[in-house]
């Protein structure tokens, strides 16, 4: 049990919350506050309330808390003796921006809302004082706060390294056993026995696309990784857009028919040659046009169109949008898709298949296009007004491209 504090402890604890304050003007404060006990686990102050109290610890500790996004609590400090909690709410006139709790039986000397607006309207320059006093200790909370967001962030360029680099090891012990499945099947292919049956053949024609697939996907996290570390190799040649999008489009021939999804392509006839790596501008546009087939619906369309524009420099460049009619993109996701590993919704309603409607993957298509629009000086973004899978709003995705993207 702890001791109760008195009335003549106001003027000391005071003095500990607010040094700088003269014997009077701490003496004007006392008499408009009162002492209070409280029990351990007592909320003294709850985030989003309206609230019109101020609390000085006198005895006992607190703790300062957030809610975060998945109900856990980020805390951000513990108070004790002399710690003014609940003040901002009052300076500011809003709801309060976090919870206190008490963490252990507590004592607080409380002043209310109205008594701490007497005392700075009746002295401008104890209403100074107090205000500067209580901006400090934001200030040193700041400090606090932005040491723990630089050691957080330490962390997670470390988990981040240490997942390139798990990706990479997994990719190509990968490649070498996949390499030699698929050299097998084509030479199964080959003995007469399977030629001259039908079961046998659809098997093995299982197993290739299969492996054909496996293969697709681990290329896909090399080629992450290689963005990641910056060791892209960029050759800068002049790059036909048109020949790559009727390629890549030809590729997904049977796919969409199956689906009976349309490509439309329109290509402005001023729209020039680049100077690019083909091989990454076929990648991103792979992903581009392969992203909006997998969320549009059967029946559905996809939009292709190229023309010149000037980047932000004044430079000329190229623009590709790809337009689908599918379920579209919330705003708060239009960012996070160009992270690797970002998936929108539940993985576990994702179907399977490259082209299949809504169907997974491992989270890296965008996350290449972005890193090759940043090899070529150029940059990628999406538009849609949101995800609803009843009116299909759609989603436009824009890759510009400087025309001479030598950097």
């Amino acid at each position: 049990m702890i001791k109760k504090a008195q009335p003549h402890d106001k003027i000391p604890l005071l003095r500990l919350a607010y040094k700088g304050l003269e014997e009077a003007e701490l003496e004007e404060i006392a008499r408009l506050t009162k002492f209070c006990s409280y029990p351990t686990n007592h909320v003294l102050c709850r985030e989003g309330a309206d609230e019109n109290v101020l609390y000085i610890v006198a005895e006992g500790n607190v703790v300062i808390a957030q809610k975060m996004s998945d109900d856990r609590e980020r805390i951000l400090r513990v108070g004790g003796k002399g710690d003014v909690v609940g003040e901002m709410a009052l300076i500011q006139n809003a709801p309060r921006s976090a919870s206190v709790r008490t963490i252990s039986a507590c004592t607080m000397l409380e002043m209310k809302k109205k008594d701490f607006e007497t005392i700075l309207s009746r002295s401008p320059r104890m209403a100074i004082d107090i205000i500067r006093i209580t901006l400090d200790r934001i200030r040193e909370n700041d400090q606090v706060a932005i040491a723990d967001l630089q050691k957080t962030n330490k962390v997670l360029r470390q988990l981040d390294r240490n997942k390139l680099e798990f990706i990479q090891v997994t990719a190509h012990e990968l490649r070498t056993p996949l390499t030699v499945l698929k050299g097998y099947v084509n030479m199964l292919h080959s003995f007469p026995d399977v030629k001259d049956n039908p079961l046998l053949s659809e098997v093995l024609e299982g197993i290739n696309k299969g492996s054909e697939r496996m293969h697709e996907v681990v290329n896909t996290m090399l080629d992450v990784t290689r963005i990641d570390a910056d060791v892209l190799k960029v050759a800068f040649v002049p790059v036909s857009l048109k020949q790559i999008i009727n390629e890549i489009v030809h590729g997904f021939s049977k796919a969409v028919e199956e689906r009976n999804i349309e490509i439309l392509i329109e290509y402005d006839e001023k729209t020039p040659n680049i100077k690019a790596d083909p091989g990454l501008i076929e990648k991103a546009l792979y992903h581009l046009i392969v992203n909006a087939i997998k969320y549009t619906p059967d029946g559905g369309r996809v939009y292709i169109s190229t023309y010149p524009i000037l980047m932000s420099d004044n430079g000329d460049g190229v623009e590709i949008a790809v337009k689908d009619t599918g379920i579209g993109l919330d705003p708060e996701h239009h960012e996070l898709v160009f992270e690797k590993f970002y998936q929108v919704g539940s993985v576990a309603t994702h179907s399977s298949g490259k082209t299949a409607f809504k169907g997974g993957g491992a989270g890296l298509g965008l996350a290449i296009v972005s890193g090759v629009a940043r090899a070529h000086g150029g940059k990628v973004w999406v538009d849609s007004a949101g995800c609803d899978e009843t009116q299909y709003p759609g989603s436009t995705f824009h890759l510009q491209i400087p025309v001479n993207s030598q950097i």
